[in-house]
């Protein structure tokens, strides 16, 4: 086949379009991938508590408005973790999760 200026632009087009392919590929791919994560906060996340922080409280719960799952994350003082418990469980699905992990170097005793 002879080098003509179409031929090239054509190779260009697709070489573009290859390129995106992977891109979204690649994003893709990295979607499953966690966010990176900052150091925890050193004060309980509870408003007026200046206690050390001792545990991460998580859960993850279905959106009320249908948008999907939400997980959120505090920082607390032991006294402050003690009191925790779900409180979405009316949106319980396959993925529901509660969780309270001591924070390395917290006073998590």
């Amino acid at each position: 086949m002879a080098d003509t200026k179409s031929g090239r632009d054509k190779q260009a087009r697709e070489e573009e379009r290859r390129r995106i392919q992977r891109d979204i590929s690649e994003a893709r791919e990295r979607g499953d991938e966690p966010e990176p994560t900052a150091d925890p906060p050193t004060e309980c996340h509870r408003r007026g508590c200046s206690e050390p922080v001792a545990f991460s409280v998580t859960e993850r719960y279905q959106e009320e408005t249908g948008a999907g799952a939400v997980e959120a994350t505090a920082f607390l003082c032991a006294d402050h973790a003690a009191g925790e418990s779900p409180t979405n469980l009316y949106d319980a699905y396959e993925g529901y999760v509660f969780r309270v992990e001591p924070v390395a170097g917290g006073d998590g005793s």
